[in-house]
């Protein structure tokens, strides 16, 4: 088993290494004068299980294209099976339709990395479960919510915790963390009007006197958690924190964080955590690494990953 790493998150790559007592994997990744990629795998993989992590988080598109070519690579170089190990799968939010004459980017993404040379896929933290279904490979999708569930418990009071979905289409996910924590269910209902824009209309449950704990799997520009953060507040509750898999964290969201009523924003590290983001008051990052890299180990030994969540 070998583990090779793009230029996006080399931080969670080297954890993931600890974990599994494992060298990272030598390759050059490395920019022509006109920005184009080159990628040279500086060992031999021929006959081995390799792994290709990166996040397609910003630069989006670059990062994109650096996986598509260590895919393209470690399969040129004769490599038995590659995984392409997406912590976070960008262009996910176009999974559909909404409007007429729009692409269904995360389709064409899917087919991109497989006809790159991907064998299997594994990601974490979908923003919808269907998107497996794009990929004509094996996909597994993990989930944070161990990882999350447990920083929640060693943080907080469980008795006086209410988790809250931002909105009705992530009930699903917040219902599980809400299972795991023995917890009641509270679900804000918004309307958004433009992208990147939403107005809170009403907060379904009773949410006075409750430590709420928002649960996501994104947060971009941080509108909809800051609106949803001021409706609860006005509600009653006692303290907002927001518990969020992806810290996309676009523009101005870390000082719309920083400048917010959350008590806390707790990110994991699928996307490398910019300066702001460490320096910020109120975000903490948590670290998601031994989660995949025991998927990864399990994924390499043919044992099973969905008893991860079992």
């Amino acid at each position: 088993m070998k583990l090779f790493a793009g230029n996006s998150n080399r931080v969670l790559a080297e954890q993931i290494t600890k974990y599994l007592e494992i060298p990272l994997g030598k390759a050059n990744v490395r920019r022509f004068a006109d920005q184009e990629i080159f990628v040279e795998i500086l060992e031999n993989v021929r006959g081995e299980d390799c792994f290709v992590l990166q996040s397609t988080s910003y630069p989006a598109n670059d990062n994109l294209m650096e996986l598509l070519i260590m895919l393209d690579a470690l399969k040129r170089a004769s490599a038995r099976r590659i995984t392409a190990v997406l912590p976070y799968f960008g262009y996910a939010r176009q999974d559909r339709k909404s409007v007429p004459r729009t692409p269904i980017s995360a389709k064409l993404v899917a087919n991109m990395i497989t006809k790159a040379g991907a064998d299997r896929v594994l990601t974490l933290d979908l923003h919808a479960a269907q998107i497996q279904g794009f990929f004509d490979i094996p996909t597994d999708n993990l989930f944070s919510i161990p990882v999350l569930a447990s920083d929640v418990r060693d943080n907080y009071v469980l008795e006086n915790i209410m988790v809250v979905s931002p909105d009705v289409g992530g009930v699903v996910r917040a219902r599980a963390l809400a299972k795991r924590l023995e917890s009641p269910l509270a679900i804000v209902d918004k309307r958004r009007d433009r992208p990147g824009e939403s107005e809170v209309m009403n907060v379904i449950g009773d949410v006075e006197g409750h430590d709420c704990l928002l649960t996501d799997d994104i947060i971009d520009s941080g509108g909809t958690l800051c609106n949803a953060a001021d409706a609860l507040l006005n509600m009653g509750a006692a303290s907002v924190t927001a518990y969020i898999t992806h810290g996309v964290l676009s523009g101005g969201a870390v000082a719309r964080i920083a400048a917010s009523k959350l008590k806390e924003l707790v990110i994991s590290n699928t996307i490398q955590p910019t300066s702001a983001v460490e320096t910020a008051h109120n975000i903490r990052v948590v670290s998601v690494a031994e989660l995949v890299g025991e998927a990864i180990q399990r994924t390499a030994l043919e044992k099973s990953v969905s008893s991860l969540f079992d």
